[in-house]
This record gives structure tokens, C-alpha cells and sequence, in this order.
């Protein structure tokens, strides 16, 4: 299983490489919205607080996730999936997907990350916290909505019903990162955010867990 998960990563790869429009869409959409923010918000007279600063940055974050990965099984025709059948195990693609997914949604969520930061202020007192938040959380993002696209792409229309079954399922993701993040901001001891985060990296595994033992059903059907 080894080799298919690697084979089908180096062809998820080629592909973005060859269709760069997708990732530039959302590189363009991220910096698009940090600038509005900045331009609406009123930055300049120092009017943004923190709590205002760590909700836009999650805002910008959650919407920049279900546009990389709602495309993981939605664009994917009948014909080429028929083809993954014959040529490797569901649990293979699943993991390729959620793996590949991950990397890509960690790369933009620092790049956001790093360019709101610049744009709109930095208040995080405690930086190695809140950044490994940032990445714990594209990694829920990533297994949660890589497994609601594959719901979805059964279904005719497949956009709406992936924001009808993702919302619910990633408001107590949210929740969590968002305390995270609040602890970060204050400069608390790491130590009051230990409890979160080993919540919030229970629910990345029982994502990735569900997902492995879901999927095979599904992808029979």
C-alpha cells in the first residue's frame, strides 16, 4: 500500500504542478481577503483588537481550506476513478489524499499566516504556540473536508452539500483552535493549552481513522 500511496502523491503533485491556475486562485483569493480586511477594518488608526484579529485570521483560514480541498474528489471525472479502482486500494487513496492535502493546506496556512501578520499586525505574545495551532488545524481542516468531498462528489450538487456536512462537523475543530489561539495571544503559560491540544490532536487521528475505515465503503458504491 505503501507504493500506491507514494505513486498516487507523485501524480496528485504533477498535476497541481501542471494546472498552477488552482493553487494560484487560492493564493490570490487569501491575499485578496487580508487586504480588504485591511482596507475595511481601519488597521491604520489601530482600531483591530485582538479577539477581532484572531477571528478574521480563522475566518480567512477556514475559506482558503474548502476552496484547496474541495477539489480533491470533485473534479475527479467517473472515468479516472474507475481507474484508481482497478489500480489501488481505497484506503491508498484516502491516505494519498488526506497526506497530500495536509502538506498543501499547512503551506498556505503559513503563507496566510505569515502575510496577515504583515499586513494587519502580529498581537501573539507566545509565537511557537499559536503557529503550531495554525498547522494542527490545517491538518483537521484537511482530513475533514478531503473525506466530505468524497461524500459529496456522489451527489449532483456536490458544492452545496460539502458546505451543508462540513460546517457541523468542523464547529468543535474551531472551537478549540480558537482557545489556542486565545491563550497564544495572551501569553499564557503553554501549559493552560496542553488539555486543547490534546483534544484537538484526538480529533485530527479520529478524522484520519474514520476516514480510513469509511472510505472503503464508500468508494464501492
Amino acid at each position: 500500500m505503501l507504493t500506491s500511496v507514494v505513486a498516487l502523491l507523485k501524480k496528485d503533485f504533477l498535476l497541481e504542478w501542471r494546472q498552477r491556475y488552482a493553487i494560484n486562485g487560492i493564493l490570490l483569493y487569501v491575499l485578496g481577503t487580508v487586504f480588504i480586511c485591511y482596507l475595511s477594518i481601519g488597521i491604520k488608526n489601530s482600531k483591530l483588537s485582538p479577539f477581532t484579529w484572531n477571528a478574521l485570521l480563522w475566518i480567512v483560514l477556514l475559506f482558503a481550506s474548502v476552496n484547496a480541498v474541495a477539489k480533491s474528489f470533485l473534479q475527479e471525472k467517473r472515468g479516472r476513478m474507475l481507474y484508481y479502482y482497478t489500480i489501488a486500494s481505497p484506503q491508498a487513496i484516502i491516505l494519498s489524499k488526506i497526506i497530500y492535502n495536509s502538506g498543501l493546506l499547512m503551506l498556505l496556512s503559513s503563507l496566510a499566516y505569515l502575510f496577515y501578520s504583515i499586513v494587519m499586525g502580529n498581537p501573539v505574545q507566545d509565537g511557537a504556540l499559536f503557529f503550531l495551532n495554525v498547522l494542527l488545524g490545517a491538518i483537521g481542516f484537511s482530513t475533514t473536508f478531503t473525506m466530505i468531498s468524497a461524500i459529496a462528489s456522489r451527489a449532483d450538487n456536490s458544492s452545496t452539500l460539502m458546505t451543508i456536512l462540513g460546517f457541523p462537523v468542523i464547529i468543535p475543530m474551531l472551537l478549540f483552535l480558537m482557545k489556542i489561539s486565545k491563550n497564544a495571544i495572551d501569553g499564557l503559560t503553554p501549559s493552560v493549552s496542553y488539555d486543547a491540544l490534546l483534544i484537538l490532536c484526538a480529533l485530527d487521528v479520529m478524522m484520519v481513522a474514520l476516514a480510513y475505515i469509511l472510505f472503503p465503503y464508500l468508494w464501492k458504491s
